[in-house]
């Protein structure tokens, strides 16, 4: 077994505890919080302390907690997140169609902020010191200074109501137009993107200077080879190891992010749908939601960390 191969499945093994852990602390948050499943099923119907009571018998609400416990990680491992006290719908069904405007929002803006890092990053740390490189970073501070939410506010009022450039909200699936696709989710991925950008912009440019400053550097610029090339193929590999640890951080920022991105522009993902059951009181729904997103969290940073792995030779080889 390669040394790689060893890597990657300790890097799985140390999901299953991971995991188990996330779904230990949202279990105990959602027990001890104020919210009562009980009341909330029975919401606005006034029922009698004795619907209460046989509501938590039946739904197991008056066992010991280690075993509510045992049967809570028996119902997720069968793909059960639970019923919503408002909809009387599975919460699984809810999460299912949810999730994949998250998906591609998130994706969206993790695509648009390593584009916009690389180029920034690169362009500035080879014009170093000069009046382009001067110009990026100040708007790369302005962009790690700008909160997401203000950001979208911003678009939609100049580039949406103003001009009309762009839909204020809504979606619009990409079976139906992948045009008004593209348009409904626009300004969302930029809003999600740019801050990500901005930091990840400062991380490349300093990792990029740094390889540009070393000795093989100077002598593959001086034995004839056109620096584009020297960059392209050796300076921006090497370089990628730090923005590669830094975007595995900044994931979750997306996927937190997209929560009041979604609610900004009316997108019915995720962070629309767990707004909308804390609102209206719905426990079943926030705790599958969080438990869907934490989730999605740890198997990106897996995806990260095997990325980091492959362009990373020196870890291989330890």
């Amino acid at each position: 077994m390669t040394a790689v191969v060893r890597i990657l499945l300790r890097r799985v093994a140390l999901l299953v505890p991971l995991l188990l852990g996330i779904v230990l602390f949202v279990f105990l948050v959602m027990r001890f919080s104020d919210v009562d499943p009980a009341s909330a099923f029975f919401q606005g119907a006034n029922p009698t302390p004795g619907q209460l009571h046989d509501f938590r018998e039946r739904n197991g609400l008056l066992d010991p907690l280690p075993l509510r416990y045992v049967h809570f990680v028996g119902d997720l491992l069968h793909g059960d997140l639970g019923t919503s006290a408002l909809t009387r719908a599975p919460v699984v069904d809810q999460v299912t169609t949810a999730l994949p405007l998250t998906l591609q929002l998130t994706f969206l803006g993790l695509a648009l902020a390593v584009v916009l890092a690389l180029a920034g990053g690169v362009t500035a740390a080879v014009y170093r010191d000069r009046p382009a490189d001067q110009v990026i970073r100040v708007v790369s501070l302005v962009g790690v200074a700008a909160p997401g939410f203000w950001l979208a506010l911003l678009m939609i009022q100049y580039l949406a109501v103003d001009r009309g450039w762009f839909p204020t909200g809504g979606y619009v699936n990409p079976a139906d137009s992948l045009t008004g696709w593209l348009r409904t989710m626009a300004l969302p991925a930029f809003a999600l993107s740019l801050p990500v950008a901005a930091q990840l912009t400062r991380i490349v440019r300093t990792s990029v200077v740094e390889e540009l400053d070393k000795d093989y550097v100077r002598t593959a610029v001086g034995s004839g080879l056109p620096p584009r090339v020297v960059v392209g193929r050796n300076v921006l590999r090497n370089a990628l190891v730090n923005p590669l640890t830094v975007l595995g951080l900044r994931i979750g920022y997306l996927l937190g992010g997209a929560v009041v991105i979604e609610t900004i522009f009316s997108l019915p993902g995720m962070g629309k749908l767990m707004i909308d059951a804390v609102q209206n009181g719905d426990p079943a729904v926030v705790q599958g939601v969080v438990l869907t997103t934490a989730t999605g969290f740890v198997v990106v940073n897996l995806v990260i960390d095997i990325l980091y792995l492959l362009v990373n030779p020196r870890l291989r080889a330890a």
